[in-house]
Order: structure tokens, then C-alpha cells, then sequence
């Protein structure tokens, strides 16, 4: 397939390039739009306020690449309309740091959100993210991005699973149809994980911000949340806590339907 492939952590992203080299390696052809800095929790945000600009670079990625100098989604808006003159078969977006998984995540996910502008173009989308915790942020800050061996190793696998499952899962979703698919690996990863259906955990996560310093005003951190999905659903959390991988399907036709 021809697929436009994106991410939300930027164009430098060992995260991105191992997609990239592994998409590659299952013989599809790629054309890498990402964002020229990192624009994690954007959702589907879209540039109105100044004018965007792209570039060509040559990170060898395995074919044509360029950045934006804005969100996600204006990669995707701007790389389909504009940059690649190729018909193309569908989005990628990832792999993205840490997990993109619940009501409360899905939303403000850059990467999710970039999945979702291919989809408003009509094409079959799919997002991939790997489950990390607060320490993996902290190493990858404090080492320029490089992971570990460990880490690179999950990465790996979870990068080799993806060309896998965009390979199986893209084909078979229909054109204008409104969906994306969400996939989360669990970290480690394995190359037997099992692949489970999820629906998003429902997530009321509030204090996400910091009482405000002199310094700085309101920081962003992390908060665990409180889980209250009803009892028994097959959530995505539910799945990475069992070693497994999620896949959710976000069909957006669905908003505002009746119950």
C-alpha cells in the first residue's frame, strides 16, 4: 500500500523511524509527514492563526519525508492535499510514546487526532501507540530520546506487529467510513501477544495540572485517574495490564446516535 505515515513526538523520534523501517520492510510505500517538534496531547487541532510551513528533509525513513511546522493533523491535511501526488491508501500515525488508551486519553491524542484527519479525507486510518510508564518519559527526556535496550527491544516488536496489523486491518476498512483504529502494545511487547478487541476504559481523570508556581504558572502532570468502566467490559486498559495488545475501533458515524 502507499501510506502516508505521521506521528504526533516529532520527525526525530526513534518512536516514528522504527515504524517507518519496519512498514517499509513489509514492502509498503511510505510518505512521512511529521511535525517538525513534538506536538503530543493536540488531538485534532488544527493551525488557524498563522500561516504553516513544510520542508523536505532526509532522515531516511524509506521514502519521501517532509515536516510542518504544526499539529498533527496539519501534517495529514496538508501532506494529502498538497505535498504527495500519489493516491494514497491510508494513514499511520505513531508509534507514539506511552499509551493512547481510554475516554480520557483517546481524545486529546495527537496521534489518535492525526488518524482521524485521514479519515476525514476518506481514507482507512489506524493509530499505534506503546504503553510506557512515567520513568520511560523520564529516561527519554534525560537521553535525547534514545531508548534503551530494553526498550528499543519492546519498540521492535511492537513496530514489527504494526506493519503486520496496518497490513491486515487497512485493506478491509471501508473508504468514508468515519473509523479509525486504535492500537495500543503493551510494554514489553512480545511477539506472541495476543490481540484482543477493547472499548475505551472510562476515565474520569481530573488534577492534571499543577497549583501554579511563580516560575512557571500550571504544569501539566500525569495523573492515573480513577477507572470507572462499567464492570466486565473488555477495556484497553484492562488488555496492556494482561500483556495484550488493544485494538479499539473508534467509529466516529456513531456520534450522537440513538442508544
Amino acid at each position: 500500500m502507499r501510506l502516508l505515515v505521521t506521528n504526533d513526538d516529532g520527525i526525530d523520534s526513534v518512536f516514528l523511524h522504527e515504524l517507518c523501517f519496519a512498514l517499509k520492510g513489509a514492502g509498503h510505500q511510505l510518505y512521512v509527514v511529521a511535525p517538525a517538534k513534538e506536538q503530543s496531547g493536540m488531538g485534532a487541532a488544527k493551525t488557524t492563526t498563522r500561516a504553516l510551513r513544510s520542508e523536505p528533509v532526509n532522515p531516511d525513513l524509506g521514502g519521501p519525508t517532509w515536516t510542518v511546522d504544526g499539529t498533527p493533523a496539519d501534517c495529514v491535511n496538508i501532506g494529502l492535499e498538497h505535498l504527495i501526488a500519489e493516491p494514497i491508501d491510508g494513514v499511520v500515525s505513531g508509534i507514539n510514546v506511552g499509551c493512547n488508551a481510554s475516554l480520557a486519553f483517546i481524545i486529546a491524542s495527537g496521534t489518535v487526532g492525526a488518524a482521524w484527519e485521514g479519515a476525514l479525507h476518506g481514507l482507512p486510518a489506524i493509530a499505534f501507540s506503546l504503553d510506557a510508564k512515567k520513568e520511560v518519559y523520564t529516561y527519554l527526556k534525560e537521553h535525547a530520546g534514545e531508548p534503551d535496550d530494553a526498550l528499543l527491544a519492546s519498540l521492535r516488536t511492537a513496530a514489527r506487529h504494526a506493519a503486520r496489523l496496518a497490513g491486515e486491518l487497512l485493506p478491509e476498512t471501508p473508504r468514508e467510513g468515519f473509523t479509525v483504529h486504535n492500537i495500543n502494545f503493551p510494554n514489553p511487547c512480545r511477539s506472541d501477544a495476543p490481540l484482543r478487541r477493547t472499548w475505551p476504559a472510562h476515565l474520569c481523570a481530573p488534577g492534571q495540572f499543577s497549583a501554579a508556581s511563580e516560575e512557571c504558572g500550571h504544569s501539566f502532570q500525569w495523573t492515573d485517574g480513577r477507572d470507572v468502566s462499567p464492570e466486565g467490559l473488555p477495556t484497553d486498559f484492562a488488555a496492556l495490564a494482561a500483556g495484550a495488545i488493544s485494538h479499539t475501533i473508534l467509529d466516529y458515524s456513531r456520534l450522537g446516535a440513538p442508544v
